[in-house]
C-alpha cells in the first residue's frame, strides 16, 4: 500500500503482512513537527497461499479392454513442509464414451513407505454407480495432513478401483499444500491394521478368522499429541439379516471399538451419513439407501480419535474390537457373495515440537 500524505504528495509505503485470512482494517497515525497529525485507515486482504501439485492425470483403471484396476507412479510434490498446516487431496473420476462402472465399487489411494516398501491407506472412497465426479468442481476431497511426513519430495502413489468392467473410471488427483502455522511441526505415523487391498481382503466378520487385531502400541516420549486414524467398511451381503433385510456387513448397522489395555475406549458407529444427500446425485442403482458407514460416491469417512497418554502411558495394548454378531454361513445371492467383510486400517499419528520416530507396533 502506499499513502500520500501531503499536498506535495508525498509518499509512505506500507508494508502489508497478513497473519490470517480475509479482510483486515487499520488505522496508522502520521505526525510531524509543525504539521498536523493525520489518521489514515488501511485495509488489505490476506489471501492463503496454496501450492497445487497434479499426481496421475487421466489414469484409467478397469479390468479387461487393456486396463489395469490399480496404478502406481513416483511424483514429486512440495518439499518444504515447515510452513505448511494441511495438506488435501482432490479425486476427480472422469468417464470415458463407453460410461464409467456401473456399480458402486470399493477405491483407495496410498502412499508407499520408503523404509518399509509397505503401502499406507491415505483415502478411501466408494464410487458412484455408473457416474464420475464431474458434479463437484474438483472432485472428492481429502484431507491428508496426517500424512504429511510421507507426502513431501518423491513420493510413490498408488491408485485403486475393484471395477471388474471395461468401462474404465479415469482418475486425475491434485494436491493442494496449503500454508499457515502447523498444530506442530514434526508428525510420524505408524500402520497398526492394514486390511484394505480390496473389499473383500478385510477382517471376516460373524465367523472365526485368525486376523491379528491385536497389538502393543509404543508411543516416542516426546509426542505431544497422539491420535488413532481409522478408515472402515463393510461388505457383502451375510445372513442373518437385520430388521428391514440388512445384510452384514454393507446394510447391517453396528457398533465398533478400540480397546485400550483391554477397556472400550472409542466406538467406531457403523449407521447411516445420509446417502440420499450426497451432492453427487445423477446415479444410477440404489445409490440413496443408507448403508452402515459409508455411501456409494463419497469419501469413506475417517475416524479420528485422541489418545490421552496420561491415562494409557506411552506403552498399550490395542485392540479393535467388532460387535458380536453370529453368520449362519448363508449370502444372499450364494452366486457371488462369500460372506461379510470389514475392509479396515488403523494408523497411529504422533505429532512433536521437537523431530519424532514413529511409533513402534508389534504384534
Amino acid at each position: 500500500n502506499n499513502v500520500q500524505v501531503s499536498s506535495a504528495g508525498s509518499e509512505i509505503f506500507v508494508k502489508f503482512s497478513p497473519t490470517q485470512t480475509g479482510l483486515t482494517v487499520g488505522e496508522i497515525l502520521l505526525e510531524s513537527p509543525g504539521a498536523d497529525s493525520v489518521e489514515v485507515t488501511l485495509a488489505g486482504t490476506g489471501i492463503t497461499v496454496i501450492h497445487s501439485y497434479t499426481a496421475f492425470n487421466q489414469q484409467p483403471l478397469g479390468f479387461g479392454g487393456g486396463f489395469n484396476q490399480s496404478a502406481s507412479q513416483v511424483f514429486t510434490l512440495h518439499s518444504d513442509m515447515s510452513n505448511i498446516d494441511k495438506v488435501k487431496m482432490f479425486l476427480q473420476i472422469d468417464c470415458p464414451s463407453s460410461g464409467c462402472d456401473d456399480w458402486d465399487r470399493f477405491a483407495n489411494v496410498k502412499v508407499k513407505d520408503p523404509t518399509s516398501g509397505n503401502w499406507l491407506e491415505i483415502g478411501r472412497y466408494i464410487t458412484p454407480y455408473g457416474n464420475g465426479t464431474q458434479q463437484l468442481d474438483r472432485g472428492l476431497e481429502f484431507d491428508v495432513t496426517d500424512f504429511k511426513s510421507y507426502l513431501n519430495g518423491e513420493v510413490e502413489l498408488r491408485i485403486y478401483i475393484e471395477n471388474w468392467t471395461a468401462k474404465a473410471d479415469i482418475v486425475t488427483i491434485e494436491f493442494d499444500f496449503v500454508e499457515g502455522t502447523p498444530d506442530y511441526p514434526y508428525y510420524a505415523v505408524s500402520e497398526v491394521l492394514g486390511y484394505h487391498i480390496n473389499s473383500i481382503d478385510g477382517v471376516p466378520y460373524g465367523v472365526d478368522h485368525n486376523f491379528d487385531l491385536d497389538k502393543n502400541i509404543q508411543i516416542p516420549n516426546n509426542a505431544e499429541s497422539v491420535k488413532f486414524r481409522t478408515i472402515i467398511s463393510g461388505w457383502g451381503h451375510a445372513t442373518p439379516v437385520d430388521p428391514g433385510g440388512r445384510a452384514c456387513a454393507e446394510w447391517c448397522f453396528r457398533t465398533h471399538s478400540i480397546k485400550i489395555n483391554g477397556s472400550n475406549v472409542f466406538q467406531h458407529n457403523m449407521g447411516p451419513i445420509g446417502c440420499g444427500s450426497n451432492p453427487i446425485n445423477q446415479q444410477a442403482g440404489n445409490w440413496q439407501n443408507d448403508r452402515a458407514g459409508w455411501c456409494p460416491g463419497m469419501v469413506v469417512p475417517v475416524r479420528s480419535d485422541e489418545i490421552d497418554l496420561s491415562s494409557t502411558g506411552t506403552s498399550f495394548n490395542f485392540e479393535y474390537d467388532f460387535e458380536d454378531w453370529v453368520s449362519d454361513g448363508g449370502v444372499i445371492d450364494p452366486s457371488y457373495q462369500t460372506g461379510a467383510y470389514y475392509a479396515t486400517s488403523t494408523y497411529i499419528v504422533v505429532k512433536s515440537s521437537s523431530q519424532i520416530s514413529s511409533p513402534i507396533v508389534t504384534d
